[in-house]
């Protein structure tokens, strides 16, 4: 696991005032950022949370010109194969409707999902945007949701429906998706990477995959869904995704976050 002490926890309890500083920010009518021409974006939320938590990034994809959708996940808790599952099949929804490939945006163990989601069907996806996601280890987290994790995965063993079990870490069932995750990352497909050293749920480090191109923001790990610095990045990212991709450099997207 990777080392090193969180910020405090309290400090996420600041996201609120975050979400207060988008809806002051001029970004949020979509002002300053590259607007997109009816291109799909897939959008998956956090640990324990659902689609709900992505309900503000959605709407405002839509009002910058793409077209958005939600994961259909009322609570991210399941096993990692069968969410990814159930994912790939919105994933191919969403294509088949627009035909076109589809930009996956994900917040935290979603970033990880996206990140799958990338490796298993590069023909889908045209990238993906990770939102303090652990990526390099799932399990680089705060104490408090480590042990949250592992009492869920004891009610899962026992039987609860949709919430992953003890055997998803090192288990038969997840042994596809843990090759996966260990595969190299697709070079077709776009990836950056949003972290903040302020996350307080989420070690920053285990943000910065090699393959992604990685941008700092300063802000919590709750509030990464509605930070003003993050929708800058995310515009910019998508407007890269339209270049193909080589799109735009680390440098040009690391400024947009400024």
């Amino acid at each position: 696991m990777l080392k090193g002490l969180l910020p405090p926890l309290v400090l996420e309890s600041r996201w609120p005032l975050e979400l207060r500083a988008l809806r002051r920010d001029p970004v949020s009518a979509g002002v300053g950022v590259p607007h997109g021409t009816g291109e799909p974006v897939l959008l998956v939320p956090g640990y324990l949370t659902g689609d709900a938590s992505m309900s503000v990034m959605l709407r405002w994809l839509r009002r910058i010109g793409y077209r958005s959708w939600s994961a259909s996940m009322v609570l991210n808790t399941d096993c990692t194969t069968a969410a990814l599952q159930r994912l790939e099949r919105r994933l191919e929804a969403v294509a088949g409707r627009t035909r076109q490939q589809v930009t996956v945006i994900g917040q935290s163990r979603g970033g990880c999902l996206a990140r799958l989601l990338a490796t298993r069907r590069p023909d889908l996806v045209s990238s993906i945007v990770t939102l303090g996601s652990p990526l390099c280890d799932p399990m680089a987290i705060h104490l408090l949701l480590r042990m949250n994790v592992e009492f869920l995965g004891r009610l899962g063993s026992l039987g609860l429906p949709s919430i992953l079990t003890a055997g998803c870490l090192g288990g038969s069932c997840c042994e596809q998706v843990r090759d996966e995750a260990r595969a190299p990352f697709p070079p077709e497909v776009g990836f950056t990477s949003i972290y903040s050293r302020l996350d307080g749920m989420v070690r920053w480090r285990a943000c910065l995959d090699p393959a992604a191109v990685h941008v700092e923001v300063r802000g919590t790990h709750i509030g990464m869904a509605v930070q003003p610095a993050v929708y800058r990045v995310v515009a910019d990212a998508l407007a890269a995704s339209a270049l193909g991709p080589v799109g735009v450099g680390a440098a040009a997207l690391a400024a947009s976050a400024a």
